[in-house]
């Protein structure tokens, strides 16, 4: 088929490899423009764009896309279809309506759940079992438009974000592919997203990556998992990279440590029998990721440390 592929990172990048690998036309590949990379401020190109290069494709990197010459150079491509991956920009209503067959989006959640920027984190967050791949056909509202095909994948309790979206990056691409060969020959009916279930997904803001040890050790557990989490020691952001859970009977304060293995005692523990969190792999400020045991022999924080919480939670 000829095709048009919008996204930007590496998810992407294993959805557009699939579409290359089997054969399709892309006539165009549209990416974020580059940015700052955080070392060095050098601007660096999407993982999209990079693959895209390497294999000689057109880029397109616009800021924007409700601009009457960009959509009208995406109308002017032709395309049957457009698959769109992790993109990052919202396509106005003529970009929509321009494939013949549409324009069709890989979404990392089992649709209606977890609409929206963050579908693998939030469903992290929530302690979700099991997540998918949703193809799902665009259209103006935001993951609302019906679905094409689905599969699922169970959520393992070891899982982060990083597993789970290269798990999911595998699996869109091999469904992606699936479904185009499907919609081609006719095969495949849309079906409405049900009315009921549906829950939205949104950025993560800065303030959630902060561990609150108020909050009960079972949810940071997760939040460990699923964010890039840190929190506060003698004035130092202290990154979190991983964590297990505890089980403590202890009437400590949140926050305190209460061993020397860097065990924090967390709130509301006694309802579900796990009062404390044990960190198991650290970041100091422009150091390397070390676990517990190296970095607290540089770095002690012995037990009775009480470490503080976030102003507001």
């Amino acid at each position: 088929m000829n095709l048009v592929f919008l996204g930007t990172p590496v998810f992407a990048a294993t959805i557009l490899a699939a579409l290359i690998a089997a054969g399709h036309d892309l006539l165009a590949v549209y990416t974020q423009p580059p940015r700052a990379a955080r070392r060095g401020h050098r601007l660096q190109a999407s993982p999209v764009q990079l693959l895209a290069e390497r294999h000689r494709l057109p880029v397109r990197c616009p800021g924007r896309l409700r601009d009457p010459d960009t959509e009208a150079g995406f109308a002017a491509l032709g395309a049957d279809a457009a698959v769109v991956a992790a993109y990052g920009l919202i396509l106005p209503p003529a970009m929509l309506a321009a494939p013949r067959l549409g324009c069709l989006n890989v979404h990392a959640s089992l649709l209606p759940r977890w609409r929206g920027a963050a579908p693998v984190e939030r469903a992290l967050l929530a302690g979700d079992h099991e997540t998918g791949i949703t193809i799902m056909q665009m259209e103006a509202g935001l993951d609302t438009g019906p679905i094409l095909s689905q599969r699922t994948l169970p959520i393992g309790p070891q899982t982060d974000t990083a597993r789970l979206t290269e798990a999911l990056a595998r699996l869109g691409s091999e469904l992606i592919v699936a479904t185009l060969v499907a919609l081609a020959a006719g095969r495949i009916t849309p079906r409405p997203q049900p009315d009921t279930g549906a829950t939205y997904a949104p950025k993560i803001r800065g303030c959630e990556l902060r561990l609150d040890w108020r909050h009960p050790s079972t949810a940071l557990e997760r939040q460990v998992r699923a964010l890039d989490t840190w929190f506060e020691c003698r004035g130092e952001r202290i990154r979190v990279h991983g964590a297990v859970l505890e089980h403590r009977n202890s009437a400590a304060a949140p926050g305190m440590v209460l061993d020397d293995r860097l065990t924090i005692a967390c709130g509301s523990g006694a309802a579900c029998g796990l009062g404390a969190l044990r960190l198991t792999r650290l970041q100091r400020p422009g150091r390397m990721p070390l676990d517990a045991a190296d970095l607290l022999r540089g770095y002690p924080i012995p037990p009775g440390t009480l470490l503080p919480c976030p102003a507001t939670s």
